[in-house]
């Protein structure tokens, strides 16, 4: 039997008993909110970040969509609230709104047993009711930049000025999406001695060179394997002619029936379209992009989280950041041209340890994309095998759907260009400074505007 001194020498590190949230140093009404909401074990990003923040240092952390991360920078903030509750305490800006709204969400759910009170500033939502909201002094906002940027400039009484903490959530997709100047104008409003936390699921320069503008001698903590796949994911591809992606896409959305489906595209204009195609032909399918009014983005995610849709439409503003539970297969309609957008948009399935199905549609114009995408992920994707007879059997009636949504899109369209003008009548000239703040879709640059731009 071995020695007292022998035994605790000889124990591993791996032995070490696991993390808890208590004994990371969370307070008990956080605790209590965690046990609610089935938190059992933190995550990895949580683990390496709290202990820092909750010392108060600046974070910077890099990881990837579902770690955890909105809980590693919400609860340190609740934490210190709940030990100076004063005035507006907190600002979060992320990319989207329905990001935005997810993350006021979570921390509302994280707060309950503090009585929080958070706002969400959008784009598409009523300003006014906004304003109000504000004047009843919040202890959070979180907000999209340009929506932020007009309340500073415009409502009276509302001000940064005494913020204890800033979040920048996914900040190389604010930054891809231009937010730049508005974030710097906003860095500009709030106070310098204040603590930072900034998330970004990749190391850009221009993270890197917003870093530097906006932290304080900060503590790194990286989780992310950079552009990875989970292995629960199986990864396929389908390679057809260009002219018949539709008629497979309805194939596949025939014999995967059962299943919750996102189907991911390039454009407003094809997510729309083939979501008229499916809803035709009897599949209960719904849109969701940058060019929705924020109630219909809202209603779309509602009705397919709840299960009463089972096919999403979707462009990029769904790939990242967004928590869809028990999503089973991924279908690439479009090939994303940069990888790591492949890599955001699969990783809407296989999430917590589930497993999961992508599927990607490949045309001859495809094939240096998907290469390059396998190149970076290291695996290959398997052939899905198809039947050949039924797709020539469906091909008939997706043609058929295909006439009726492109007469239902021109009829909407009509309809959209008669409102426009009925209010510029009505106004005398369009005022565009409030305009959606979000519609630029992330990752997926145009070199040149057409009517299916996101």
């Amino acid at each position: 039997m071995p020695s007292p001194e022998e035994a605790s020498t000889s124990a591993s590190p791996s032995q070490a008993p696991a993390p808890t949230f208590k004994s990371l140093g969370l307070i008990d009404p956080l605790l209590e909110a965690l046990e609610q909401l089935n938190f059992k074990i933190p995550t990895e990003i949580q683990v390496q970040a709290l202990p820092h923040a909750l010392q108060g240092r600046d974070i910077i952390g890099v990881a990837s969509t579902g770690s955890g991360k909105t809980a590693a920078f919400a609860l340190p903030i609740l934490q210190k609230l709940w030990e100076e509750p004063k005035g507006l305490f907190a600002c979060i800006m992320a990319p989207t709104r329905e990001l935005a709204y997810q993350i006021s969400q979570q921390i509302e759910a994280l707060g309950s047993a503090m009585g929080v009170r958070c706002v969400t500033l959008v784009g598409g939502m009523d300003k006014m009711a906004q304003a109000v909201a504000l004047a009843k002094r919040p202890h959070i906002v979180v907000a999209t930049p340009g929506r932020l940027n007009d309340h500073l400039e415009d409502t009276k009484g509302f001000s940064l000025r005494g913020l204890k903490f800033l979040v920048l959530d996914e900040a190389d997709r604010l930054l891809d999406m231009d937010f730049g100047p508005i974030i710097d104008k906003i860095l500009k409003a709030i106070p310098r001695e204040r603590t930072t936390y900034l998330f970004s699921a990749t190391m850009t320069t221009k993270v890197a060179k917003l870093q530097r503008a906006s932290l304080s001698n900060p503590v790194r903590v990286e989780v992310s394997e950079k552009y990875s796949t989970v292995s629960t994911l199986l990864q396929y591809y389908l390679f057809i002619p260009l002219v018949q992606k539709d008629v497979h896409l309805i194939y596949l959305a025939n014999i995967l029936a059962q299943n919750s489906i996102i189907i991911f595209t390039r454009t407003v204009h094809d997510a729309q379209r083939l979501s008229i195609i499916l809803r035709t032909l009897g599949f209960p399918a719904v849109p969701l992009h940058g060019q929705l009014s924020q109630s219909a983005r809202l209603g779309a995610l509602g009705k397919f989280k709840s299960g009463g849709r089972k096919v999403l439409v979707a462009t990029d503003v769904a790939s990242r950041g967004l928590d869809i539970p028990h999503v089973d297969v991924v279908i690439n309609y479009d090939i994303p041209t940069h990888s790591k957008d492949y890599i955001h948009r699969v990783g809407r399935t296989a999430r917590a340890g589930r497993s999961g199905k992508s599927i990607t549609l490949v045309t001859q114009y495809d094939v240096e994309l998907i290469q390059r995408i396998e190149t970076t992920i290291g695996k290959k994707m398997e052939l899905w095998p198809t039947d050949a007879e039924e797709i020539a059997l469906l091909r008939e009636r997706v043609d058929e759907a295909g006439r009726v949504a492109v007469n239902e899109l021109k009829e909407q369209a009509g309809q959209r260009g008669h409102v426009r003008k009925r209010r510029r009548n009505e106004e005398g000239g369009a005022d565009n400074r409030d305009r959606d703040d979000d519609v630029v879709e992330a990752g997926m640059p145009t070199k040149k505007k057409s009517k299916g731009r996101r």
